[in-house]
């Protein structure tokens, strides 16, 4: 039974590394931006205008974006799109990278059997009776921690946003709008902006043969 106990915590220890080790890679990578890029029949990549979509990706809204790349990808192929977490303001995004890690230092502390405040005080005194029952409980007492601090790790890295620019303009704005627009909606948007631009090179072109 005590070997069994034992594969249980390492396993379980692994599983909540293995899920940690994703969720701080998330945060160190949520400025960078993935582009999904768009290749002419002839194999070369199309020079275009860039739509850039900014999304609050613990709110589930990675899959409206790829929903919204397939889409623009078939209607626009010259476009190309790229699409990035929105990261929190202030302090949150930084918080939360501190409590992942700081979530991780627990567990393996329980894990263990280890007293860490005796590197805060006296090596000898007895650690807090509520530590004590941790220690006792250590499958109950990790569980705990693991989705406590992942509930607020959610909370603070939730914004709600799916920002959407072209070619640097913003477009849409679900923080404003409250909203995510309908495709349809979309569509006009970057109809209108490729009008925009048509008719701006054509202006320029009419200006120069006069």
């Amino acid at each position: 039974m005590a070997d069994i106990a034992r594969f249980s915590y390492v396993f379980l220890f692994m599983i909540c590394v293995g899920l940690s080790i994703r969720d701080i890679g998330l945060f160190a990578d949520s400025s960078s931006e993935k582009e999904i890029p768009s290749i002419s029949k002839a194999g070369f990549k199309n020079v275009g205008p860039t739509l850039r979509f900014h999304y609050c990706y613990s709110c589930g809204y990675r899959k409206v974006f790829d929903d919204y790349v397939n889409i623009i990808q078939q209607k626009y192929p010259e476009i190309t799109v790229l699409g990035a977490n929105y990261d929190p303001p202030g302090m949150s995004l930084q918080f939360a990278r501190f409590l992942s890690i700081a979530k991780m230092v627990i567990i393996f502390a329980i894990m263990t059997g280890t007293n860490p405040f005796q590197y805060f005080g006296n090596a000898n005194a007895p650690p807090p009776s509520w530590w004590s029952w941790c220690v006792e409980n250590k499958l109950y007492s990790c569980l705990m921690c693991f989705f406590l601090t992942n509930a607020i790790e959610g909370q603070m890295m939730s914004t709600g946003a799916f920002e959407i620019s072209l070619d640097d303009m913003p477009v849409w704005s679900k923080l404003e709008t409250g909203r995510i627009p309908q495709p349809p909606e979309l569509f006009q948007i970057i109809d209108n902006h490729l009008g925009l631009q048509f008719d701006s090179k054509l202006g320029l072109t009419t200006g120069f043969t006069k």
